[in-house]
């Protein structure tokens, strides 16, 4: 992995890692306005609808029967309160279905129907392009690079949150 180029000053910044997270808001906001943008002006749909479709194909592939609802809220990182609508109004459309697990009848299953499989498998293409399209500036060894620090971001907030106060 090659090291990318920090200058001297930054190096010795007490707020380099302010600075850090600043930077990766600002990229994650511009990425996430374009990605809504253009899901509502080609799709007709919003970013929290195709994120639930996308979550249940992706757990219809590692599992058969879907997603409770608080597996779901769990991978979208979202309240089950947020979910509950949302959910709803896919399911009159029926792009999702809902059912109650035979162990548990208070939980509610999720799943993708053939309608919103089609729905997903016609949006995600062109998602994929969008993506690749913003990180184009980037090599294969930086993006390879980027997601490894990304990993070790997301390792690093997990145990700063896990560390008792003060430790």
């Amino acid at each position: 992995m090659s090291a990318v180029a920090v200058s001297p000053v930054e190096a010795g910044d007490a707020r380099a890692s302010v600075r850090a997270w600043l930077r990766l808001l600002a990229c994650t906001a511009m990425v996430e306005r374009a990605v809504r943008a253009r899901l509502r002006e080609e799709f007709g749909t919003t970013l929290p609808r195709f994120d639930v479709l996308a979550q249940l194909d992706a757990a219809a592939r590692d599992r058969a029967g879907g997603l409770t609802m608080s597996e779901l809220s769990r991978r979208l990182m979202v309240t089950n309160g947020n979910l509950t609508a949302l959910v709803g109004r896919l399911a009159e459309e029926r792009l999702v279905r809902r059912a109650s697990p035979p162990h548990d009848r208070r939980a509610q299953l999720v799943s993708l129907t053939a309608a919103g499989r089609r729905a997903l498998d016609a949006m995600t293409p062109a998602h994929h392009a969008w993506i690749d399209a913003m990180f184009a500036g980037l090599t294969p060894a930086e993006l390879s690079q980027l997601h490894a620090l990304l990993g070790r971001l997301r390792t690093s907030v997990r145990d700063a949150l896990e560390r008792p106060e003060g430790a």
